[in-house]
């Protein structure tokens, strides 16, 4: 069985720093950058549509990825897992005991509808459910 990765995210101070970098190692053009509002980041991609690396960069002092960085320093933020049906998958979860972030989808990069499983839920790494 396949795994469902869609991608593995890296908060990174900057993304214009840091994108060089991993399109040397994967060979690959990264995307161009993406404000994300809502979370106080900007994302870029790269990689194919099998599976990506997402570089997250805080635009605020106060985005939680400007928190994860100050706490841990750039590295491994997230992995994202493909769900077809996320409002199935997170009733699931509940059900099962997990714990959420997010207990209703909201919207993530390209206008996908996203999910976060908190990490004390996954052995201590945080789990994103995203719709294809």
């Amino acid at each position: 069985m396949e795994l469902p990765l869609d991608h593995v995210a890296l908060a990174v101070p900057s993304i214009e720093s840091a994108l060089p970098t991993y399109e040397l190692l994967t060979g690959g053009r990264g995307s161009p950058p993406e404000n994300i509002p809502g979370d106080n980041v900007r994302v870029a991609f790269v990689g194919g549509p099998a599976c990506r690396i997402e570089l997250v960069e805080p635009t605020t002092p106060e985005s939680s990825v400007a928190r994860f960085i100050a706490r841990r320093g750039p590295g491994l933020h997230h992995i994202a897992f493909r769900v077809a049906n996320l409002d199935e998958a997170l009733r699931k979860l509940v059900v099962s005991g997990v714990e959420l972030v997010d207990r209703t989808p909201r919207v993530g990069s390209h206008g996908r509808r996203v999910a976060f499983i908190h990490p004390r839920s996954t052995h201590g790494v945080l789990v994103e459910l995203i719709e294809p």
